[in-house]
């Protein structure tokens, strides 16, 4: 175990694209951490990094890894694998961006390495860390019915792969992290506009308990839009993930005489009244990437399980990957990634 104030971790990260220059950046803020360097596949945008942010560059992984307790893998999703295996190989804990891997065979084999070398795993679920929704998750207590729509603008970046993978893998793994309960049946259809694999996408889980999510995601939208609602009995949440903000309408019965200044609605049939409560929970201005670094250096220094675990990034794929299938049989794409049944 780590003591926070006599051991910095020391990190490398792999991979130093559009989101791996952000990564960078912020370890070096944290300090819990040494940032040690970075391996980067394409020696000239490597070496502009270098430049830029000071750091050293290692020409090969395995020389990262011989210098680290600890690696941030922010690499397309296609290396992921080869990253992670080689690092959990070599004993390092491991953060890895989403999704965990580019197949579930893939992510299988990951739980089982990691569990088998004992080291830490966690995934970039960032979602998980947005003060919008840590700020109305623990109003979440039992969601019956719960809506998401992840809108975004055209970006050919991310369109190698389904927009179920590149959006709504996010919002399957907040539902997932809410719900607890198993999953009955999944159904999807999702359309190809300027791709080859779907653009925009609808899917509906449901879950042994009733509870049902109806999620929508899509990259042809004109705007760029982030919005979860969860009702459950008594209670309306909505969450905006973009503009962080939440709002809770919470419903309590009436007991006595009704406050004429308040809002109220009466169930008839002489079943009472409900009074309606509104709150908007205080969101703090905090960065979700910085953080879940943060949480991730917390789980190596107490060696608890990361908040969002190996086991989280496999569920979150697995049903990603279980929604693609779905949608085969209503759309007309093929997409190359198997699903594991």
């Amino acid at each position: 175990m780590y003591k926070s104030k006599e051991f910095m971790i020391k990190i490398g990260v792999l991979g130093a694209g559009h989101l791996g220059k952000i990564h960078i950046r912020l370890l070096k803020e944290i300090d819990k951490y040494e940032l040690v360097g970075f391996y980067d596949a394409n020696p000239e945008s490597a070496a502009l990094v270098e430049k830029e942010y000071g750091i050293k560059r290692f020409d090969t992984i395995d020389a990262l890894l011989e210098q680290v307790d600890a690696v941030d893998i922010v690499t397309p999703t296609i290396a992921h694998y080869d990253c992670a295996s080689k690092a959990i190989k070599s004993s390092k804990h491991i953060f890895i961006e989403k999704p965990v891997t580019n197949t579930i065979e893939e992510a299988k084999s990951l739980k089982g390495l990691s569990k088998e070398a004992n080291v830490l795993v966690q995934v970039g679920h960032v979602e998980r860390f947005n003060p919008a929704f840590i700020a109305a998750r623990d109003y979440c207590s039992n969601p019956m019915f719960i809506e998401t729509h992840r809108l975004a603008q055209f970006n050919p970046r991310g369109t190698d792969v389904s927009v179920v993978l590149d959006l709504m893998i996010h919002d399957i793994d907040i539902i997932l992290s809410v719900v607890k309960s198993n999953i009955k049946r999944i159904s999807a259809s999702g359309v190809a506009v300027v791709s080859e694999s779907p653009d925009i996408a609808n899917a509906r889980i449901e879950f042994d308990n009733g509870c049902v999510a109806n999620l929508t995601a899509s990259r042809i939208s004109l705007k760029n839009m982030r919005k979860s609602r969860f009702f459950q009995k008594d209670a309306y949440i909505s969450v905006d993930f973009l503009d962080k903000k939440v709002d809770v309408i919470r419903l309590n019965d009436v007991v006595g005489e009704i406050d004429p200044l308040s809002v109220t609605i009466d169930l008839g049939n002489n079943k009472g009244s409900k009074q309606i409560y509104f709150e908007n929970p205080t969101i703090l201005p905090t960065n979700a990437i910085k953080m879940e670094l943060e949480a991730f250096a917390d789980s190596i220094i107490s060696n608890t399980t990361p908040l969002v675990s190996i086991d989280d990034g496999y569920k979150a794929l697995d049903v990603a990957y279980k929604i693609i299938e779905k949608m085969k049989l209503t759309s007309n794409f093929t997409e190359e990634q198997p699903l594991n049944q």
